[in-house]
């Protein structure tokens, strides 16, 4: 049986109605603050009611979310497959609001953005690259999140181990693809996007990469 489940059948399911309400009103408010508060100039997320603040990033992760964001942007551009959105785009679920490293809507989603556009929805391809501060949500909260708002596809990238995880939904649950530190990945949601893993980590292996990507 599920908490949910537990909930629903206990007699004292008014009073946790009434708590919720009140909690999600609260929140509510917080939000509203968030949306207030926030400039061009913050990297912050609003999660579960908090407002989380980024600090400044280590060079290999810079590296790394550098590397993939030009292969990803070049691919798409040369294809008209839609938009790429890095840093600082703000995606803003039911509840929770965040700025993942890179992400990607298909041209059909992304056709109706404004040029003043600030809040978006969910994209069809999100890439966390990891870090001690944020490891723990980007496999909690976001994990479970983007799930249950359709992003057909997760990508979560170890700077450190130089490893990539491929994670494609699959009955609205994100199933691991691959765990790799070598070798090709191909994206479902990118059409035809497929890099060397090596190529978000190394110069060399980049440069090569992207050589591929002007010839074709």
């Amino acid at each position: 049986m599920s908490i949910l489940d537990t909930i629903i059948q206990s007699p004292q399911l008014p009073q946790y109605i009434d708590r919720l309400q009140h909690v999600l009103d609260e929140e509510r408010q917080r939000r509203e603050q968030f949306f207030e508060r926030m400039t061009e100039n913050d990297k912050a997320e609003f999660i579960n009611g908090e407002m989380v603040m980024h600090s400044p990033v280590k060079l290999r992760h810079n590296e790394a979310v550098r590397n993939l964001l030009v292969l990803l942007s070049i691919h798409v551009q040369q294809r008209d497959l839609g938009l790429v959105g890095f840093e600082k785009l703000l995606i803003s679920l039911t509840r929770n609001d965040y700025e993942p490293d890179l992400c990607f809507f298909r041209v059909e989603h992304a056709i109706d953005f404004a040029p003043d556009q600030m809040r978006f929805p969910a994209p069809d391809f999100i890439v966390e690259v990891l870090s001690p501060s944020t490891e723990a949500n980007d496999r909690g909260v976001k994990f479970e999140d983007y799930a249950a708002h359709g992003v057909a596809e997760y990508w979560l990238i170890d700077p450190v181990s130089e490893t990539v995880e491929q994670y494609l939904l699959e009955s609205d649950v994100f199933i691991l693809q691959i765990k790799a530190r070598t070798g090709t990945i191909t994206s479902l949601a990118v059409a035809g996007f497929e890099i060397p893993i090596r190529a978000i980590f190394d110069a060399a292996e980049h440069a090569a990469a992207l050589q591929q990507l002007f010839a074709r």
